[in-house]
């Protein structure tokens, strides 16, 4: 039910990549912030729990007062958070005190950086704050371009011409695929041409008849 902190943050750090992909100083700060004994539920290594764990205590009875020994456990939720800086969703088990403080914070992002690692007392959480921590880091370290609005036009151009050749590639794979020939295009193309003709035709046909019903009534008046 329980687990010790030094072989979670053994665990942590394995499952970042080891020690190369932790920020500078971040290793020593997590060994300061979980003491060597420290105590939680066992599932909450798969959980953002936000220090609500399961409690002991009495039950007492209205009529005599007996005590009876009892426990609380935490209101815990399967979630679908989403991450910025991963542009993807996370599924995680949170706490309902966890998501409050979720919501306050901006996100699950800024919710993991802004809470300090002495407060971090599950696995998960640990973990996701190295993880995220590291993202951010490399992500101060990039350039940031800025376009114009012309060469967003040239890149929106580009992106559609892009988008016209790989449908006429897909078009042109499934025509191998299933044994489209030019021969049988060129008769779809014929008949749709023979079917426009009789169409049209059929046009001048309605408006000549209108035409030679009118004329006799025309001539009567």
């Amino acid at each position: 039910m329980s687990f010790r902190s030094r072989e979670m943050v053994k665990r942590i750090v394995k499952k970042i990549g080891g020690e190369k992909n932790l920020a500078p100083g971040l290793k020593d700060e997590l060994k300061k912030s979980v003491p060597n004994s420290k105590v939680v539920m066992g599932r909450a290594q798969r959980g953002l729990y936000a220090g609500r764990h399961i409690q002991f205590g009495n039950q007492v009875s209205h009529d005599g007062g007996n005590k009876s020994r009892r426990s609380w456990k935490p209101n815990v939720q399967d979630k679908r958070l989403f991450s910025y800086i991963l542009d993807r969703h996370i599924k995680v088990k949170v706490t309902t005190h966890a998501l409050r403080c979720i919501d306050k914070a901006g996100g699950i992002d800024e919710y993991l950086l802004k809470t300090p690692y002495h407060k971090m007392d599950t696995e998960m959480g640990l973990y996701w704050k190295a993880k995220i921590e590291k993202l951010y880091e490399e992500l101060g370290e990039m350039e940031v371009v800025f376009f114009s609005p012309e060469d967003e036009a040239k890149f929106e151009e580009q992106f559609r011409e892009l988008k016209l050749e790989q449908r006429a590639a897909r078009r042109e794979a499934r025509r191998k695929m299933y044994g489209w020939s030019g021969k049988s295009e060129a008769i779809d193309e014929g008949r749709a041409d023979a079917e426009g003709t009789h169409q049209e035709a059929a046009r001048h046909g309605e408006g000549s008849s209108d035409a030679d019903i009118h004329e006799p009534q025309v001539a009567n008046a």
